[in-house]
């Protein structure tokens, strides 16, 4: 059996004691450190958040990993509700919303609920629209999202750390429309994509990709990719980072013939979720850039991550990076207390985390007038 970290079953019980809708909460948010005005509270809890989706109406879609469920948050009068709306699912991680229907990624199957948001108190049990996905469980954590061209696009991780699997089947984004048909490949040469988002003014896709395990403590870099079209190579197993040639396949094939990250991510930091910030809430300089969710590590001795990044970018180069939101870890005890998964952008500007380690999305806010600042700036 095995048995969860004395810190970790403290941070539940203290989860259990705490509520949304404005009441205190337990958790220690005075760890948080985030930019002047910026302040984080608990907007729900939903055991094992993993990816978010938003409805047309304003409903928060969420899948989980372990759980096997997928949920629906509504809020109407300041108070939010929690429903179970699809259950005994497997690894239903990934989830998306299209015109009106809901799609869940669940390892070997993609599947739909249809007219979703006006049936949240009795919905249909989810319909398979495709098959074919692979069984492996090994990296089979689905992100699934749906583009600005009316495809939904759809992660697949390697079947293992590092191998030569089926590029046709495996470390690839792949693609299907709506009705589950015309499944093809859309970029290879990716390990394990689990968040990737489209950039509101070119239309063109940005992912997140973890590299491999056992290259050392502060070997291999992750990556932030730019896939302006399909049919690019983006290295695995070969080549890792920019130029980093795998010990054992790199010989093969090199770095040369492979797309390079727009931009190498910290070892072990395992980014996931990834969303431009279209809202208008945060200043002006957060405005159509990125912020990525960095769940932890975790088989780094010293632990890394637990964050989020902000990424700058001018004319499709990225020009910054900088730490937006940390203290999920405590470094003075290499221990972390949360692991953010996904960030979503709500409608009135504020930003929403998943954590799956406390069960809880947070949600982040700027009030401008707290600090005196103009946020147009």
């Amino acid at each position: 059996m095995k048995f969860l970290p004395i810190f970790t079953l403290i941070v539940l019980f203290s989860l259990s004691t705490s509520a949304i809708s404005g009441q205190e909460t337990t958790l220690p948010f005075d760890k948080i450190k985030l930019p002047p005005g910026f302040s984080i509270n608990v907007w729900a809890e939903v055991p094992d958040a993993r990816a978010m989706t938003l409805g047309d109406d304003g409903t928060v879609f969420v899948g989980s990993k372990s759980a096997g469920n997928v949920y629906a948050i509504t809020e109407k009068s300041g108070k939010r509700q929690v429903r179970v709306i699809a259950d005994r699912l497997k690894m239903p991680t990934g989830v998306a919303f299209n015109e009106g229907a809901l799609y869940i990624a669940a390892v070997d199957k993609i599947l739909r609920i249809d007219n979703v948001e006006n049936t949240l108190d009795k919905p249909a049990a989810p319909h398979i629209i495709n098959a074919d996905y692979p069984s492996e469980t090994i990296h089979a954590q689905r992100y699934i999202a749906a583009g600005p061209d009316g495809w939904l696009y759809v992660s697949v991780g390697s079947p293992c750390n590092v191998c030569e699997a089926d590029p046709a089947e495996f470390a690839i984004i792949s693609r299907i429309r709506p009705d589950g048909s015309g499944r093809e490949v859309f970029a290879q040469g990716v390990r394990n994509s689990l968040g990737f988002d489209w950039h509101p003014v070119t239309g063109k896709m940005w992912f997140t990709d973890n590299n491999r395990d056992w290259m050392g403590e502060d070997l291999p870099p992750h990556e932030l990719n730019h896939a302006p079209m399909s049919g690019l190579h983006f290295g695995f197993p070969y080549c890792h980072g920019s130029t980093l040639l795998d010990p054992k396949f790199g010989a093969k094939r090199g770095c040369g013939k492979s797309t390079p990250p727009a931009a190498e991510l910290d070892p072990h930091v395992t980014p996931m979720g990834i969303r431009f910030y279209t809202g208008g809430m945060f200043p002006k300089r957060y405005r159509n850039q990125i912020i990525i969710a960095e769940h932890g590590s975790w088989n780094r001795r010293e632990k890394v991550g637990h964050r989020l990044l902000f990424v700058q970018l001018e004319a499709d180069q990225v020009v910054s990076k900088e730490v937006f939101a940390e203290g999920w870890l405590i470094a003075e005890q290499n221990q972390a207390w949360g692991s953010p998964v996904d960030v979503l952008v709500m409608p009135d500007g504020a930003l929403l985390v998943s954590d799956d380690m406390t069960g809880s999305i947070y949600r982040i806010s700027y009030d401008d007038t707290a600090i005196g600042q103009d946020k147009d700036k």
